[in-house]
């Protein structure tokens, strides 16, 4: 019978030990876990850049993807919308009675595997065990060093800016629901750390960046547009969507403006890096389908609007309805 967590494995004795030992502290290798310590010594720096947050995912293994991959990607990407470059992350699991330890171990490698990727290093970590039906959720905290001059935020966009994507919308969203409703079709999760791409573009003039995720591109445009004070105008003939998942918003009735993605950034650029801005995307790792999609124009007030297929345009506002649970 395959290993299962029990109440014994929170209980912080030997149980617990063999836990962290045989799943975490031998995935994650020569990290400050091994230490074993109440809580780990960093290098530091003057400016610290900190994002926390935490992963219900269901389900927790999708094409493309797990939540391990995510819960990395995630905190990273954040990070690095801020300018930082990410150095740290911490990963504390809430394990529900009856979890498999061969999908703890799984989710712990893909972890691992993403740190590497992604360039950080796991700081600590921790386990906690409830009662349950044999889930299990992530939560991470992630900790970057922000460079001297680096001054890249959500309020940082300027008239004549350009507003690039770095590629297909809605992928992990179509992923997840596609998942849900059992639909066959070959649609996979993006999840990606951005960290290339991000200090590629850090040594150009660009102005804000942030991570697609839950509540789509227009939500995080209308956040950027309200923080500058400015308006954005983008085109939907611009906005690059793979066919299939354009073909399942069709007949789902979804937006892909509104649908999350975990590998993918938009970004604010003056307009004489814009050209260069697209170009070191589309070279990077993850960037091959970015997009110029529109431009930032002086207003009284932050608003976005999207000019349609058919000339016409419409105000866009951020996601009111619920969306899709547990995307991320």
């Amino acid at each position: 019978m395959e290993e299962q967590i029990s109440m014994l494995h929170g209980s912080g004795g030997s149980a617990t030990s063999k836990l962290i030992e045989t799943v975490f502290a031998e995935a994650f290798g020569d990290t400050y876990v091994n230490d074993m310590d109440d809580a780990a010594v960093l290098r530091g720096n003057e400016r610290i850049a900190v994002t926390t947050d935490s992963f219900v995912v269901t389900p927790v293994f999708y094409p493309g993807g797990d939540i391990g991959r995510l819960c990395v990607c995630g905190s990273v990407n954040d990070l690095l919308s801020r300018g930082a470059v990410p150095k740290y992350l911490t990963v504390a699991f809430v394990i529900e009675e009856g979890a498999r330890i061969s999908e703890l171990k799984k989710a712990a490698s893909s972890i691992a595997l993403t740190v590497r990727e992604a360039g950080v290093k796991i700081a600590c970590g921790d386990t906690k065990v409830i009662e349950g039906s044999g889930g299990f959720m992530i939560n991470t905290t992630g900790i970057g060093f922000v460079e001297k001059d680096t001054d890249i935020s959500a309020r940082g966009a300027r008239p004549k800016d350009h507003i690039i994507v770095s590629g297909s919308l809605g992928d992990h969203h179509a992923c997840i629901l596609s998942q849900r409703l059992e639909v066959s079709n070959s649609i996979t999760s993006d999840n990606a750390p951005l960290t290339e791409m991000a200090a590629k573009l850090k040594k150009l003039k660009v102005h804000s960046i942030r991570d697609i995720t839950r509540g789509g591109l227009a939500t995080v445009l209308y956040e950027l547009a309200a923080s500058s004070g400015k308006r954005f105008i983008i085109n939907e003939a611009d906005l690059p969507v793979s066919e299939e998942v354009r073909g399942f918003c069709g007949i789902m009735g979804l937006d892909p403006l509104y649908m999350g993605n975990e590998g993918k950034l938009v970004c604010i650029v003056d307009e004489a890096d814009s050209e260069e801005a697209l170009c070191a995307i589309r070279e990077s790792k993850y960037g091959e389908a970015a997009r110029d999609i529109g431009v930032v124009e002086e207003a009284d007030e932050g608003e976005l609007f999207v000019i349609t297929s058919i000339g016409g345009r419409r105000r866009l506002y951020p996601l009111a309805d619920e969306g899709l649970p547990r995307i991320c």
